[in-house]
């Protein structure tokens, strides 16, 4: 039964990843990189300047860096550690490469996104902030696509719900707590109706779902004020464990990149052909990547529609500052610890495990050590991310119901519902949903993207006409 399962969702993931919709992210990308003058690489020091450099006298609920750290919240979790390993391991280290190029062109799309949310968001006189591509569809586009606008947001509910919010997450925590703490299932129970568990799957999901109702409980503001915290510090720990991994295998670098660069075209010459195709290797890396920093599929733009600021263009450079720094950094680090240590070529490894080989192998450290260290990166990673992406399915709800709180608290419930089932997910079922919706929820922001790309460029040109000094 699982296998017809699992066989009909590789089907729909097959037909909505497809080349259309590739080719439709990539290209607003492009477009918007060639038509703004790649303004991700001219802009980027001041974007990381603004990132932590708070606006004055703005108007929404959050600050510009507490409204990032929601949307890192959301981006930064198991993409990271687990989804760039099962792209490399389905696509070869080629895999890699496409994930940087979607990353690239995926910042200018992001800017697009945080440009547009501020523009068209609605801030209420409590300070209520609520935007994101269901508005500017809606204002934007003009009220005759409201119903693509509420397409979006009922899509946005379901990758919520179904797919990053929480089955891939708590899956993703389940199996690093197992993984490190009963690798052998040495203590396990028998649940009725479900299967045989290890007794830390069933603890982690029960502590996870309490932890992530107290946090929810409190809104916006408790989720931002949280991520502002834990977000920072673990991505820190992060990078500096991948970095020294980097320096301590600083010689197998240059073979490392070109391992990378060689399996973006010719999979099958580094593969030996027991990996993929080109297509398989570009559809890998863009699929995770996307799924990772979360570019065109219209989640950012939610939390950066509640930031603190009166300026679009400024929002919309903070907003592009979370591709380069999930993506572009964290990504790569955690890519090329598996492709130095050869992990993605060990049989019978997949997910956090391929993750978890590379830190044991390349650490000079215990292996039981660096294991605690990815779990817990991992746990807080996925954590954040459960938080991020509660507040982006509530917002998508409270637009498609008109308000209706009393709806968003029934959904609240439901989503910590989904959190405490998640471990009893199998993984291979979990991550096709989650890539299901993420294509699903990209078309109608893209389709926004394209319609309103001529406003994002006058908006740009004449920001930038007026502040000159900051060209």
């Amino acid at each position: 039964m699982l296998e017809t399962i699992n066989e009909v969702l590789s089907k729909i993931d097959g037909i909505v990843w497809g080349v259309p919709l590739m080719v439709l992210i990539l290209s607003g990308g492009l477009y918007l990189t060639i038509r703004m003058g790649f303004l991700q690489t001219r802009k980027l020091p001041l974007a990381l300047k603004w990132m932590v450099k708070n606006e004055e006298d703005g108007h929404g609920e959050v600050t510009s860096f507490g409204a990032l750290c929601t949307a890192l919240s959301a981006t930064i979790g198991t993409g990271n550690i687990v989804g760039v390993a099962t792209a490399i391991c389905a696509g070869g280290p080629g895999a890699l490469f496409w994930m940087e190029i979607a990353a690239f062109f995926g910042m200018a799309t992001k800017y697009a996104e945080g440009l547009l949310a501020v523009k068209y968001r609605v801030v209420d006189e409590e300070g209520h902030a609520l935007g994101g591509p269901f508005y500017y569809i809606e204002r934007g586009m003009g009220s005759k696509w409201k119903w693509l606008a509420m397409i979006f947001a009922f899509f946005g509910i379901c990758v919520g719900l179904f797919g990053i919010g929480t089955f891939s997450q708590v899956n993703g925590i389940a199996s690093a707590v197992n993984n490190f703490f009963d690798p052998n299932q040495q203590h396990t129970v028998a649940i009725p109706g479900i299967g045989t568990y290890s007794w830390t799957v069933v603890i982690a999901s029960l502590v996870l779902s309490i932890c992530v109702a107290l946090v929810l409980i409190g809104g916006i503001k408790r989720i931002a004020n949280v991520s502002q915290i834990v977000v920072p510090f673990m991505a820190i720990i992060y990078v500096v464990i991948s970095l020294t991994l980097i320096i301590c295998n600083i010689t197998e670098i240059p073979a490392a990149i070109v391992t990378v660069v060689k399996g973006a075209f010719n999979p099958s010459a580094v593969t030996g052909g027991a990996v993929g195709t080109l297509f398989i290797a570009m559809q890998s890396g863009v699929a995770r990547g996307i799924f990772s920093n979360e570019s065109g599929l219209g989640s950012a733009p939610i939390a950066a529609a509640a930031a603190k600021t009166k300026e679009p263009v400024r929002q919309g450079l903070v907003s592009m500052t979370g591709t380069f720094i999930d993506t572009i950094i964290i990504c790569t680090m955690t890519g090329l610890s598996i492709v130095l240590t050869g992990a993605w070529q060990v049989e019978g490894l997949e997910g956090v495990r391929v993750t978890t080989y590379a830190f044991n192998q390349g650490l000079p450290i215990p292996a039981s050590v660096s294991s605690f260290l990815l779990m817990l990166c991992l746990v807080f990673f996925a954590f954040t991310t459960i938080l991020g992406w509660d507040y982006y399915s509530e917002r998508c709800l409270e637009y498609l119901t008109g308000g209706n709180m009393k709806a968003v608290k029934v959904y609240r419930w439901l989503y910590i519902l989904a959190v405490f089932i998640g471990p009893y997910m199998t993984v291979e079922a979990v991550w096709t949903i989650a890539d299901i919706f993420n294509g699903l929820m990209a078309i109608p922001n893209m389709i926004a993207i394209f319609a309103l790309s001529g406003v994002v460029i006058k908006e740009t040109k004449d920001f930038f006409e007026k502040k000159k000094h900051l060209s």
